[in-house]
């Protein structure tokens, strides 16, 4: 039998092909939202630093290049020949403005790609007058020209055109990346600050769901007065139920210990004093109900074990068969590796296996004879060993199926007549869970009822 077969009964395979809608934790949903808030926010300051900035900025630099012009025509209209020559280049040395003869057959390729570029170019020539030619290359020279006439002489002055272009390039990019990323991280960090309390309160739920109430203790400090007082709410919630659970098992022990007193003497009376020899044999039979009701209570009762280890699974399992070894009416086949280790707590395994059994024993018989027939079968996989206890009884319904593990419930009216506590297959479970490992009852396929656990595996040491 492959692990498939032990971990995916058909019930189970079914529940997990069905389509779930995908789910985000709450961390991520938060973290999410900044994204997109700061994400907003900082398109609409963009927009926002082209519209009160950029724009105005621009339109000012165009403003300084036409009194740049007016400046450089003044300065040359009123040199000499001489002082024009000394003049154009202290210009083109130190004021990076290079002035050249205009030619009529020049070749120009008009400043203005865009509409903001048309826009400013238009804005230079209503500053500089009629005749002002604004252009991107001259003679495939690239930058800023401005071509204008001094008498009957035409130049072109060339300056940086970096100064009209928009912020583009890698320049722009990189600010904005980093100003998202350094959004983002502090996104992060406020979704996990605002999530940390609501996780840590998860888990402390979780431990008080699976009975750990002692490890579910939230910080009463914090310094968020809300989360503080949702700590101490819970805080106090777990010690009320880990004081009823102690009072509980204390109050069930006590029953159970105070009851075999007179159950000892109710069977010795029935021995001396019914002289019936069926009476006697039914009233000895009750009385021992009883008394195996008292012992399910105690167990149910029963404190956490505190000393977990490598537990060899086939000297267990041989020892719990044991008993029903020479029963005619109860057929157990085993397929346990002889080497095989799980993480567990000798004792309590045993109880787990001994009420398996007696749960088989008394609702597993086959419909066609009535002989009990259990498949006890173990495997190992990544790590865990499942264990898969199987009877070829009737099975249950699934509403009953559902309820199997709850303290008291008996589902006797789907399978058999037989009389119990209703808290073998609770025992199995809080048992095996309180050993680090999970239970599951399933209605197998083929028929029957099987039940599933999984344990740690571990090397002897």
């Amino acid at each position: 039998m492959s692990p498939a077969e032990v971990t995916l009964p058909e019930n189970v395979a079914l529940t997990t092909t069905t389509p779930r809608r995908l789910k985000f934790s709450l961390f991520w949903r938060t973290f999410v939202l900044l994204a997109l808030l700061i994400l907003c926010s900082s398109l609409v300051w963009l927009q926002l630093f082209r519209t009160q900035e950029y724009e105005p900025r621009i339109m000012r630099n165009a403003h300084q290049i036409a009194t740049v012009v007016n400046l450089t025509k003044t300065a040359l209209t009123h040199s000499d020949a001489i002082a024009r020559v000394s003049l154009l280049k202290t210009l083109a040395d130190e004021e990076d403005v290079n002035i050249q003869t205009r030619e009529p057959n020049d070749r120009i390729e008009v400043f203005g790609e865009t509409a903001m570029e048309k826009q400013l170019a238009q804005e230079m020539i209503n500053r500089l007058g009629e005749g002002t030619a604004v252009a991107s290359s001259v003679n495939e020279k690239s930058g800023l020209w401005v071509g204008f006439t001094i008498e009957r002489d035409s130049y072109w002055l060339q300056m940086d055109p970096e100064r009209l272009k928009p912020l583009g390039g890698t320049t722009w990019l990189v600010w904005f990346s980093m100003a998202i990323a350094l959004s983002l991280t502090g996104a992060a960090i406020m979704a996990g600050l605002m999530n940390r309390p609501l996780k840590r309160l998860s888990y402390a739920a979780s431990q008080v769901r699976e009975g750990h109430f002692n490890t579910s203790t939230l910080d009463e400090h914090a310094a968020t007065s809300e989360i503080r007082e949702v700590n101490i709410g819970f805080n106090r919630m777990a010690e009320r139920l880990a004081k009823i659970e102690a009072e509980r098992a204390l109050m069930l022990a006590g029953i159970s210990h105070d009851l075999r007193t007179p159950l000892a003497r109710l069977r010795l009376e029935t021995e001396l004093s019914v002289a019936d020899p069926e009476t006697r044999e039914l009233m000895a039979g009750d009385i021992a109900q009883l008394d195996e009701i008292i012992d399910k209570f105690l167990d149910y009762a029963r404190p956490e074990p505190t000393n977990l280890g490598p537990v060899l699974l086939s000297g267990v399992v041989s020892r719990c068969i044991s008993p029903w070894r020479n029963n005619p009416r109860f057929e157990i086949s085993v397929d346990v590796a002889e080497d095989l280790h799980v993480k567990a707590e000798t004792v309590e395994l045993g109880r787990v296996l001994s009420n398996l059994l007696e749960n088989a024993r008394r609702y597993g018989q086959s419909p066609s004879d009535g002989v009990t027939r259990v498949e006890i079968v173990a495997r190992v996989h990544d790590g865990w060993v499942l264990l898969r206890v199987r009877d070829q009884g009737p099975g249950v319904s699934e509403e009953t199926l559902k309820n199997l593990t709850q303290p008291f419930y008996r589902g006797d009216t789907a399978r058999t007549s037989a009389t119990g506590s209703g808290l073998g297959l609770a025992i199995v479970e809080r048992s095996v869970q309180r050993m680090g490992g999970t239970f599951s009852v399933f209605n197998n396929s083929s028929g029957g009822l099987m039940a599933l656990m999984k344990f740690r595996q571990v090397e002897a040491g």
